[in-house]
């Protein structure tokens, strides 16, 4: 038996299975496919993904190899001036996801991850001791907790029957990379000419020569097969009057608006994380970051699990804190598909919307939401910053993330008076100051939310019991 085995080597499954290895629980990738598709659905890593990177000292990897671009307003392509923003990472990365994916899948293996490409999964059972999943192959493996990571088409959400309620696609796009034997020039006019809801193309950020393509399609799709380059060209020639000299197709695929959300994210031993718990379409690049951060918050609770610490609702958490911000991004997408669209309703609360962003609240609002950095869980404290993930503050001997990259959970003391005692093996205590923190000491999950904010050694007792277990004097023999 192994401790976990996760279904789907993406970004989300990748991230997931190295924040298990760092609490040295055995862990299995199974990715269906023999190789890396290489495809570039996502281009970019929003402010509290950089957070996430950074808080396990992978950011400068990232930052190697992609592009740092200025935060700006943009909700449905309507662009504003970045705000002040409560993050030390006030950027957007500008990154393939091919690259993105590379990344994780090496970070995962150098922890000690078994990644097994072209094993499918296509059955499971689960009892009181752990979940048994059956292979393509007809072999069979054991473990104590299944998650699936494998997409929207989850084999693991429709095994386990949870319902996933939502929208199918009314209206579809055409994604496509290609060559070109026009001038750059020539395009870039043309992209600045014929840029609208039904056509946006420009160079490719990270390949010099290649251009990128999103055009409406016609029509939904009956089936789900890629898109020809013959249909791109012709749908590319309805609507700009030419085929603008494509050529050369490096990719060529096709996405919809369907937008759906698992009923529940945990079965037993067996959740769902990432696409296989939520889909909805791009706008707003959320679907790589929300699986991410997905991962983020579920690894350290099933190795709590694991380990035998774990509170005993502390798995039930995953679901209470994560399912409510995938139905907020679904609905910030949902907002956004219908600004796209040219009928004068949707245009009329567009021309509404550019008004109000230039509020600088409203402009905030909507940039926190996006990014992530304005989420909250209900911990049922008043406090401000309980619930809230903590920036990287800078201390006297460093900064905060620099702390952070074991996985633990951090209670960061200013007063000195503080104790960890009975929870060492599982919480650091850190005594620095920063002068960027008005609070005397805040503990943090090992996901870098607050948990607890104050100055008093009782009242921190049960927050440390809360969501780190029982202390080691107090654990049953």
């Amino acid at each position: 038996m192994t401790d976990v085995i996760v279904a789907g080597g993406g970004p989300t499954g990748m991230m997931l299975a190295a924040e298990l290895r760092l609490h040295g629980l055995d862990v299995v990738v199974l990715e269906k496919e023999p190789t890396p598709t290489g495809h570039v659905r996502g281009l970019g890593m929003h402010a509290r993904s950089l957070e996430v990177l950074d808080q396990r000292g992978l950011l400068e990897r990232f930052v190697e190899r992609g592009t740092k671009y200025p935060i700006r307003g943009s909700f449905a392509g309507i662009l504003t001036p970045a705000p002040t923003l409560d993050t030390a990472h006030g950027f957007l990365l500008g990154i393939p996801q091919s690259i993105t994916d590379g990344l994780l899948d090496e970070h995962a293996v150098e922890v000690g991850a078994d990644v097994r490409r072209g094993a499918e999964l296509v059955g499971l059972h689960q009892d009181d001791e752990g979940v048994t999943v059956e292979l393509a192959d007809g072999s069979q493996l054991r473990a104590q907790y299944v998650v699936g990571c494998d997409g929207g088409r989850s084999t693991v959400r429709k095994l386990l029957g949870i319902d996933f309620p939502g929208e199918s696609a009314s209206i579809e796009w055409l994604l496509a990379e290609v060559r070109s034997s026009e001038p750059a020039e020539t395009l870039t006019a043309a992209a600045a000419e014929l840029g609208s809801p039904l056509i946006r193309f420009g160079p490719h950020p990270h390949t010099e020569g290649l251009w990128r393509f999103v055009l409406r399609a016609e029509r939904v799709a009956d089936d789900r097969t890629a898109p020809t380059f013959e249909e791109f060209v012709v749908r590319l020639r309805e609507l700009a009057g030419g085929d603008l000299g494509v050529r050369s197709p490096h990719w060529i695929t096709r996405f919809g608006d369907a937008t759906r959300l698992a009923a529940q994210y945990r079965v037993g031993r067996a959740f769902l994380a990432g696409d296989a718990a939520h889909i909805h379409p791009p706008l707003g690049g959320q679907g790589l970051n929300l699986g991410v951060q997905d991962a983020f918050n579920l690894g350290w609770k099933l190795a709590a699990a694991a380990a035998g610490w774990a509170p005993g609702d502390l798995l039930d958490t995953y679901h209470s804190e994560r399912h409510p911000v995938a139905a907020d991004v679904l609905d910030i997408t949902r907002a956004q598909a219908h600004l796209t669209l040219s009928e004068p309703g949707p245009q009329a609360v567009r021309r509404l919307l550019t008004q109000l962003v230039g509020f600088e609240d409203v402009n905030r609002f909507l940039i926190e939401k996006i990014t992530a950095i304005g989420l909250r869980y209900d911990f049922g404290d008043d406090n401000p910053l309980v619930g809230r993930r903590l920036r990287d503050v800078e201390l006297k001997q460093g900064h905060l993330y620099g702390l952070m990259h074991a996985g633990r959970g951090l209670l960061l003391d200013q007063t000195g008076r503080l104790s960890v005692q009975g929870w060492a093996d599982r919480v650091d205590h850190v005594v620095d100051v920063s002068e960027e923190l008005d609070a005397p000491a805040v503990l943090l999950r090992p996901d870098g939310h607050v948990a607890w904010v104050g100055e008093d050694q009782e009242s921190l007792l049960p927050p440390l019991a809360r969501w780190f277990g029982p202390a080691v004097d107090d654990r049953p023999c």
